[in-house]
Parts: C-alpha cells; structure tokens; sequence
C-alpha cells in the first residue's frame, strides 16, 4: 500500500509539472506560427532572431535555433530539425513513468491481495472454526486491489491527457517547421533575384 501511496503521489507531482511545462510551451503559439512567416520575410535574419526570442513558446525555440543559424550563415534546416528534436525529448519527458504507474499499479495490488490472502488462510489453520477472522482479513486483502486499480485509472487519465497534448504541440512545431522553411527558402530567393 505504501508503494501504490508513493506512485499516486508521483502521478500528481508528475501532472502538475508537465501541466505547467505544456502551458508555458503552447503559450501564444498559434498566433505565434500566423505571424512566423511575416516576421522572417520582413526582416533580416538576425533581426527576426531577436524578435522570436522575445517568445517563450515551444513553437519559438525551434524557429529561434533556426533563425540564429541562418543569421550565421549555417544550415537553418539541421538547427531546425535538432531543436524539434530537443523540444519533442522535453515534450515527452516524464511520460513514461506514468504508463509504466499505469501497468505497475494495478499489479502492486494484486501482490497486496495475495499476501494478504495467504495471510487471511494462515490464520485458517489456527482459528479453524472462526469464519468471520477469514472473511474480514479477505476483505482487507482486497483493499489492495481497489487501490492499485484507483491509482491506474488516475495515471491512466493523466498520461492520455498529456499524449493528446503531445499530439498537438508537435502538430504545431510541424506547422512552424514548415511555415520557417518556407519563408526563409523565399526570402533567399529573393535575395539571389537581386
């Protein structure tokens, strides 16, 4: 019981923290991602830099690497693929342990249950004729197993919530990949017709 008590307080501090993360990281990114490819065309690289900087979104630390490559001179297309590949690690961090809570769980109260069965047959052979001393420590036993059940369904919750909200964040890095692409393979065309 005291392990399903330490990952229930895991799949807690775990939602809290990847809640506030996924907050920060989605703050104003589809108005980011609108304005992207203005911001790059209207300006020069390092200026666009600078700009981009001043967000705080997942979307603008991707586009960030990307631009400061491009002001340098560098290929803006691998700065960009290693920062969505960065931002994707941090997008999924901590998400396996609350599919691994998810199995686990339920598993740790079917191991209470048993040993706590084995305990209520224990006393079978030296109460032999109290009935009630074996039906209650059965009951007890399967506490264990409506725990480990509970906890699952919480993690379960938590962890679906958060795969969905993946989802969307890479939707949106895929968005502002293609949109920066796009933009920067157009102003460099422009500046090769001048």
């Amino acid at each position: 019981m005291y392990v399903l008590l330490l990952c229930s307080i895991a799949v807690a501090a775990i939602a809290i923290e990847r809640y506030r993360f996924y907050r920060q990281a989605g703050t104003g990114a589809a108005g980011f991602v609108a304005e992207l490819g203005a911001i790059v065309r209207g300006h020069a690289p390092q200026e666009a830099q600078e700009i981009v900087a001043m967000q705080q979104s997942a979307p603008a630390y991707i586009a960030g690497a990307a631009l400061e490559t491009a002001a340098e001179g560098g290929d803006a297309r691998l700065a960009l693929d290693t920062a969505y590949g960065d931002m994707a690690m941090m997008l999924r961090r901590r998400l396996n342990y609350l599919s691994m809570i998810v199995t686990m769980a339920p598993l740790l109260g079917l191991l209470g249950t048993i040993s706590g069965m084995i305990q209520s047959f224990s006393i079978f052979s030296i109460r032999a004729g109290e009935p009630l001393a074996i039906t209650g420590g059965i009951g007890e036993a399967l506490i264990a197993t409506a725990t480990g059940l509970c906890v699952a369904i919480f993690a379960l919750i938590v962890h679906t919530y958060f795969a969905q909200r993946l989802d969307e964040m890479l939707n949106v890095l895929d968005k502002t990949s293609a949109t920066l692409l796009a933009a920067l393979e157009e102003k460099g065309g422009e500046a090769h017709a001048a």
